[in-house]
Order: structure tokens, then C-alpha cells, then sequence
């Protein structure tokens, strides 16, 4: 068995759990409010920010030329193609790139990027890509659940983000990060490869966590 497909039977239940969680189901059909979306939009554009740094932290320890060059162009890409989505829909609501980014984290956001950061400033190239594998192969897998039955209607509200996170070139990302988790893993020890499960795992929880807290559009209690 591959690690990959051992990863992915270690989280099974925690993804399932994501194709049912009403963010997700509303978002595929077009009824999500439009407040939980722009609440969504602005938190998923701090985590962004902070994505990109774990990609450049996994050029740092890529054991290879072609895996530091590719680590590079995916940082590169998730602070243009997907932060052109986010500024596209902040266009919409008159706010500046700044302000974007400028929108204080949530409870979840600061902890799901705080595991990442922990896990890039301590871990093995290895590591890094897993701990961000999650957030990449669950967009892909939900992005293709909800087109499952064909492309979304022009009038779509969420159009452009059904669009980007079904594509084949969003798929592609998360085809190579699992080829190298794969490869990674064969040289990687017992104990490495405990904490690759747990931050697969941990990852996991907290893409459930993100719709959850924007379903609610989580705030800090005090």
C-alpha cells in the first residue's frame, strides 16, 4: 500500500465528514449566504499567506533540485492564481488587497496555520508536504464532488471557486505532492512516518474545522 492511501484510511472518516458539512453542501448548490462566503473568502486569504511560507520552507529542505524549483512555483502560484479568485471577489466588495489581508485571523485560522508553521520549521521536506497535502487533495476532492454532475450554471454565486478547485491544474498540485510523500516515505523512519500520519491527520481536522468556523462565522470568545 502506498503511505498516501494509508493517509488517506487513517483521516476516512474526517473526510467523509467534509462532503456533508452544510458549508460544503450549500456552497455546491448556490445557496450559501453570501455573508458566510465573504467571511469564508477573507479567512481562507490570511491562510493563504501563510501556506505559501510552508511551500518556500519545503524548497528549503527538498532533498532535490526539481522538488526545491517546484516547491518554489507553488508558492509562486498560491499567492497569484488563488489569491486572483480571492481579490476578484473582494473587487466585488470595495476592498483593497490590504484590507484583505489586513482581516484580523479567527480562532481556527491562527491554529491550523500555527500546526503548519510548527510542522515546516521543525520537520523533514517530507513533513512539510504532508502537513499542506490535506488543504491541496481535499479542495481537489471536494472541488470534483460538487461538479460531479457537470459544470455549474452560468449564474452560479460560486462559479469561480467550483471552477478553480475541480481543474486539472489544481489537480495536478496535489497529484505531485502525493508522489513525493509517496517516494519521501520509503526512506523515511518509523518515527518520521508517525508524525506524518499525525499531521496528516491533524491537517484533516482542521479542513473540516475551516468550514465549520466559517459556517459560524467563528469569533474570538473575549
Amino acid at each position: 500500500m502506498a503511505f498516501c492511501e494509508r493517509l488517506r484510511k487513517l483521516a476516512q472518516p474526517i473526510w467523509d465528514a467534509q462532503l456533508t458539512h452544510p458549508f460544503v453542501v450549500a456552497l455546491g448548490k448556490g445557496t450559501l449566504p453570501a455573508r458566510k462566503f465573504r467571511y469564508y473568502i477573507l479567512q481562507d486569504a490570511r491562510f493563504l499567506g501563510d501556506l505559501a511560507r510552508i511551500f518556500s520552507a519545503g524548497a528549503q529542505k527538498a532533498p532535490d533540485a526539481e522538488s526545491a524549483l517546484t516547491f518554489n512555483k507553488l508558492a509562486e502560484e498560491t499567492l497569484l492564481v488563488e489569491r486572483n479568485l480571492h481579490e476578484s471577489y473582494g473587487q466585488r466588495w470595495k476592498m483593497t488587497p490590504q484590507q484583505m489581508t489586513a482581516v484580523p485571523m479567527a480562532p481556527t485560522t491562527y491554529a491550523y496555520t500555527r500546526h503548519m508553521l510548527a510542522v515546516a520549521a521543525t520537520g523533514t521536506a517530507a513533513e512539510i508536504t504532508v502537513v499542506a497535502l490535506p488543504c491541496a487533495w481535499i479542495y481537489c476532492w471536494v472541488g470534483q464532488h460538487l461538479l460531479k454532475n457537470g459544470p455549474p450554471k452560468a449564474g452560479h454565486p460560486y462559479r469561480d471557486w467550483l471552477t478553480l478547485y475541480a481543474s486539472p491544474e489544481f489537480a495536478a498540485v496535489q497529484r505531485w505532492m502525493r508522489s513525493k510523500v509517496d517516494e519521501w516515505a520509503t526512506q523515511a523512519g518509523r518515527d518520521e512516518k508517525r508524525r506524518m500520519e499525525e499531521a496528516f491527520v491533524t491537517s484533516s481536522r482542521y479542513e473540516w474545522m475551516f468550514w465549520e468556523m466559517a459556517w459560524n462565522e467563528e469569533e474570538w470568545p473575549v
